[in-house]
């Protein structure tokens, strides 16, 4: 193999791919850079066998051929090369760097002992817009759990709607659910209503993929469980996870007795406040709605308190419709929330303490975020 390119054209795309590289495992390939050069093209990947990346790289192939390259010195050293021409090539199981003042020589591992990223593209099943998928999934994946150990809670739900209806996405870790639906076109198929759930690392990872261009294409391989991402320049794969998504349907409030409508930034700064204090008490943010009248607007009084330090309360003018209540929340849970949706105004629809609050955007009728409430005393 013997490939040249701009150090420059491939700092950003092995900065992705890096993020397959395994951080311990007792297979030494898995440590390492695939590299491929092949009719005309060169490739780089990584896989840890739960999620796999790829990426192709503008280069001039002077000869064909493949290698596997300790990913951490690689990747590093690349990293040192701020901009100009890097060659590679490889001589007697040895990869050698060169630039105009630099010559390294790796040791490697022969590219036949390093396992395949997918065997087969399988069933094309959707195509999403690339900026469509940036805005939305944010608001999808922060929900999902973090906790390896409850497997069907850790990834985001993706479920064919029927035709001309999209996906519906939802993702919730028991305490919290983001949920939105018409998200993507679905490709014609006899199993309309077939789902998968997606670990969520592997959202996370789409989300960070940014410029590649304007579609990506998904296909599910039944033979071997995984989905798979086709980007402008890379591919992106990971396994599907084998558990039963939870019932989230049947927790969904059908109706409201209290209808919230305020500003998202002045929310988000009045609970940025009193989690000051919150921190020191079990992190809990409470809710006052009060209705106004023909010389005050409403407003959504937002406080907490700490034994130890003190209270504190934000005012946030809203407009409150229905019955004036009260409800207490995890302030992580209302930052990461009013922390990844960008619209303007938000509604809030509550029917008592202790039933879960609904989170809407105003003119999407599409999306909603439930998040439990925590009892509190007086």
């Amino acid at each position: 193999m013997k490939v040249s390119f701009l150090s420059e054209n491939i700092n950003k795309k092995i900065s992705f791919v890096n993020h397959a590289v395994s951080n311990r495992s007792q297979l030494p390939v898995l440590l390492n850079f695939h590299l491929l050069a092949k009719k005309g093209k060169f490739f780089i990947s990584a896989t840890d066998l739960e999620i796999g990346i790829e990426v192709a790289v503008a280069a001039n192939i002077q000869e064909e051929g493949e290698i596997t390259v300790p990913a951490k010195p690689f990747y590093e050293l690349l990293g040192s090369v701020s901009k100009g021409k890097v060659t590679l090539y490889t001589k007697n199981n040895s990869l050698f760097f060169e630039t105009d003042k630099i010559k390294t020589v790796f040791q490697t591992i022969p590219a036949e002992d390093f396992p395949k990223l997918y065997e087969e593209r399988g069933e094309k099943i959707a195509v999403f817009n690339a900026k469509a998928l940036d805005s939305g999934l944010p608001k999808i994946v922060f929900a999902a759990s973090q906790d390896s150990g409850r497997p069907a809670l850790s990834g985001v739900l993706i479920r064919r709607e029927g035709k001309d209806k999209g996906f519906l996405m939802v993702a919730t870790d028991g305490y919290r659910l983001s949920l939105e639906k018409g998200v993507g076109l679905g490709i014609p198929s006899e199993k309309n209503d077939s789902s998968f759930l997606v670990p969520s690392r592997l959202i996370r990872e789409l989300i960070s993929v940014r410029d590649w261009g304007e579609e990506i294409e998904v296909y599910s391989s039944g033979k071997s469980n995984q989905i798979i991402f086709f980007l402008k320049d890379g591919v992106l794969v990971g396994r599907l996870i084998e558990a039963e998504f939870p019932n989230y349907e049947k927790i969904i409030p059908s109706d409201f007795s209290t209808r919230v409508v305020t500003d998202r930034e002045d929310l988000l700064r009045s609970v940025k406040t009193c989690s000051i204090f919150a921190r020191e008490a079990a992190n809990i943010i409470k809710l006052s709605l009060e209705k106004g009248s023909s010389s005050k607007a409403g407003k959504i009084v937002v406080s907490a308190s700490a034994p130890s330090l003190g209270e504190t309360s934000v005012e946030v003018e809203a407009v409150v419709e229905g019955e004036e209540n009260e409800i207490a929340f995890n302030a992580r849970y209302l930052l990461e929330f009013l922390g990844s949706v960008d619209s303007e105004k938000i509604i809030f629809e509550m029917t008592g303490p202790l039933n879960p609050g609904v989170f809407k955007i105003e003119g999407d009728p599409n999306y909603l975020h439930i998040i439990m409430p925590i009892r509190i005393q007086g």
